[in-house]
This record gives structure tokens, sequence and C-alpha cells, in this order.
């Protein structure tokens, strides 16, 4: 997909459901948000608000009317997820924002969430926007075993805290997909790889492996990756989910290794970010911040595991 791309996703055997490449951090193929066309219209994550102009374009080519929207499902709070929702919400005052229960605060009062995102993006935070407050009628507080109402199709609520304590995935069972939000990696479908997302301040490296076991109970045909796009693992849910417990587990233990080498914190997120291998995908600078934040939130998680 190309950068402000909408499609249809047809995935397995998915219906009513589409695709936006957002152009997050200006790369394609990084950054999606997900329309279901139901009863009650829904956006799964909004990406960040930077882009936001592309998610309205989108919902007009779809054909939903910014006043027929009823539902936002914010899969965690991380700005590149829920960014934009301010924006959506203030264009669409008939929504709902449902965020789970932990991140509610944030999207009605940014502040902290924008200073923890400054400080965790470190030179990325150029690609980002000030988000917009939710105003609070419009919140919604959602937790494990919650179930949203499409009509049609339904979004079920499962935590998986193991990326942030606030995160949970969206189960579709007339689909047969799930939303994974950053519990199954990063999809790089130009490569057919799946790469690691170890952000700080909250990765936990066991708790990932446990919410793999989540998805694993789950058992869907298509994963619905917002860092991108459809992925049919219906021949092989297993499989797909070991492969990522792999690359987890490894990156845990380069970073450990070079920590130990270097002996020097600064000295290991550099070494990372001049090794970084996406530099062919996503070009030379995402690939390098994005290797320095997933060993920046990989030295915090080994800090607090000692």
């Amino acid at each position: 997909m190309e950068i402000g791309d909408v499609r249809q996703v047809t995935t397995g055997d998915c219906s009513d459901l589409y695709c936006l490449d957002t152009g997050m951090y200006d790369t394609s193929e990084y950054g999606a948000v997900y329309i279901l066309d139901d009863d009650r219209p829904a956006v799964v994550d909004t990406g960040i608000g930077t882009n936001y102009d592309r998610l309205r374009e989108a919902l007009a080519e779809v054909g939903v009317e910014l006043d027929d929207l009823e539902v936002i499902a914010l899969t965690h709070v991380h700005l590149d997820h829920a960014g934009g929702a301010g924006f959506l919400a203030a264009d669409c005052p008939n929504a709902e924002v449902y965020v789970p229960a932990l991140g509610a605060d944030h999207m009605v009062d940014p502040s902290r969430l924008v200073a923890g995102t400054k400080n965790a993006v470190g030179d990325q935070w150029t690609h980002y926007v000030e988000p917009e407050p939710v105003p609070e009628e419009q919140v919604v507080a959602i937790e494990d075993g919650d179930v949203i109402d499409l009509g049609t199709h339904e979004l079920r609520v499962h935590a998986a805290p193991g990326h942030a304590p606030h995160q949970v995935v969206f189960e579709d069972p007339a689909n047969d997909a799930v939303f994974v939000a950053d519990a199954a990696g990063i999809w790089v479908p130009e490569t057919e790889a799946i790469r690691e997302t170890s952000p700080p301040s909250n990765f936990d490296l066991e708790q990932c492996l446990a919410d793999l076991e989540t998805l694993k109970a789950i058992d869907p045909d298509v994963f619905c990756y917002p860092h991108f796009g459809p992925r049919y693992v219906g021949d092989d849910v297993k499989g797909a989910l070991a492969a990522y417990a792999t690359v987890l587990e490894e990156w845990v233990d380069a970073v450990a290794a070079k920590r130990a080498e270097l002996e020097d914190d600064e000295a290991v997120v550099e070494h990372f970010a001049e090794v970084a291998e996406m530099s062919d995908v996503w070009g030379e600078e995402k690939a390098s911040e994005e290797a320095k934040l997933n060993t920046r939130g990989v030295l915090g998680y080994l800090d607090h595991r000692e």
C-alpha cells in the first residue's frame, strides 16, 4: 500500500472492513487504521493526529459520514494509536471513544501522555502534533471481557498488557479476526517478516509472552496489525505466535549481552541504531529511531527485572 491508500480487507473471510495507510512518520506500510462499516460504524485506532486528514478522507471514501460514526475503539493510548482520537471525537459528536480503563484519564487530559511520549520517542516527536483532549462525556472505559456491539460485528475486549498496561486486543468473531494492537509485533508486508516492538517505559517480556498465549487461545484466521496491515494466519496461528516469541526473546538477549559488553546504556542504544536492519524498508531515519526506542524499552525492562 501507498500512503493514503484505503483498501477493503478481503483477507480470510473478512467483510465490511477497510484498512488505511496513514503515512505515519512519513513512511508507507508502517501505520494502519481500520474502519468497520456496520450498523454502528467504527474506527479501530486513529494513528497520530498528524495524519488525521487522511482518516477523514478515508471515512468519506468508505461512505461513513462523520455524524454517523458511533465507535472509536482504541487498543491503547500510545499516541501512534490514539493521538488522533480527540480530533475525530470533535468532528464526530455522536461517537463514543472506547478506551482501556487504565488509559481513559489520558484521553481526557493528555498532558502526561504527551510528556511521556516526548521522552520516549526523542527526535521522532517532529512527526507528531499535540493531541486534542477527548470530552469526558464521550469516553467509555473498557476492560477485559467487555463487548462493543456494532451490529453484524462485535469487538470483544481481551487484556494484553505486555506492551503497555493499558493495552487490549479486539476480537471480531464475524471476521474471525483480531485487531492485535502491538501484542503480536510489527508485521512487515514487504519482507513478510515479524519485528519486535519494545518501547519504554512499560515493556514486560514475560507478560508479552503471556499475551501471545491469549491470542493463541482466540485462534483467529486473521491478524489486523496497526503496524502493518492484515495478515492471514489461519493455517498456522501457533507458528506465527511462536515465531514472534522467538524474536522477542532473542532481541532481549541481544540487548542484555551488548549492555554487559559495553557497560554504557547510551552506547548500547547507539550501537543498535547504527546496525538497524530496516533502512531499506522504512528509510534510515525511521529504522534508526525505532531501534533506539526498542532498545531503551528493553534496558528499562532489564533494570526492573534485576
